[in-house]
């Protein structure tokens, strides 16, 4: 739905790389059967070389236990803290792109005009000249979008391994937005969120991730779950 840049890192299709090196080969050949998807062995992020290596990491852990959220979260020892963040959000980005896939039926500018998390909470778009209502929808999507631009910036984000700290400044307004995005499914569509939180977790990882971080206060948080 959205026009999003920021998918799984890889090189080629097999399961070793041409040199021989038993380096895995970080992509699904073309007539991969869904079940063999994303079947690749996991690379221990200390052996990793490759510019995405944080990427990778954190995406090879999902593809093992996803709602294993302890594990998702846990930045290798001496990694850089603002480089994992970064990582950490443009992966947060990457799933609730999917996540949104699930409201093409039932979040529209006739059932939702306005970007709500009950009747308490009206959210304005900030991917505008000036800041403007929008439906939810629309809300969902220029936030995702805007956000992508936002961390494939070469002004505000030039290296994948290094994280300018003026840069960082922007990451509680990310998450901020972003949480809207779970806000508005918690309480307007609430069959869609439960079914999708239920397999990943993605909600409580992110809160998990946002409050470790101080990247979201908790007095943000106002999807209440037993």
């Amino acid at each position: 739905m959205t026009n999003s840049n920021m998918g799984d890192s890889s090189e080629d299709n097999s399961t070793t790389n041409n040199d021989n090196n038993n380096t895995p080969i970080r992509r699904n050949r073309i007539g991969t059967k869904n079940k063999d998807l994303y079947k690749w062995e996991a690379t221990s992020y200390e052996s990793n070389e490759s510019s995405y290596a944080t990427q990778e990491y954190i995406q090879d852990k999902i593809r093992i236990n996803e709602t294993d959220i302890d594990s998702v979260l846990t930045m290798p020892q001496g990694h850089d803290l603002n480089v994992w963040q970064y990582e950490q959000i443009r992966q947060f980005t990457l799933e609730l792109n999917h996540f949104i896939v699930l409201f093409k039926d039932i979040c529209n500018s006739n059932t939702c005009p306005q970007m709500k998390a009950t009747d308490d909470w009206l959210f304005l778009c900030a991917s505008h000249k000036q800041t403007q209502e929008c439906s939810a929808i629309d809300y969902i999507v220029h936030t995702l979008d805007s956000t992508s631009s936002l961390l494939n910036s070469d002004k505000h984000f030039p290296k994948r391994i290094e994280i300018l700290a003026s840069s960082t400044k922007h990451f509680q307004s990310i998450c901020r937005r972003l949480y809207r995005i779970f806000a508005h499914a918690f309480y307007h569509h609430r069959e869609a969120y439960n079914e999708y939180e239920s397999k990943t977790l993605l909600h409580k990882r992110f809160v998990k991730f946002c409050l470790k971080n101080g990247l979201l206060p908790k007095s943000a948080i106002i999807i209440k779950e037993n």
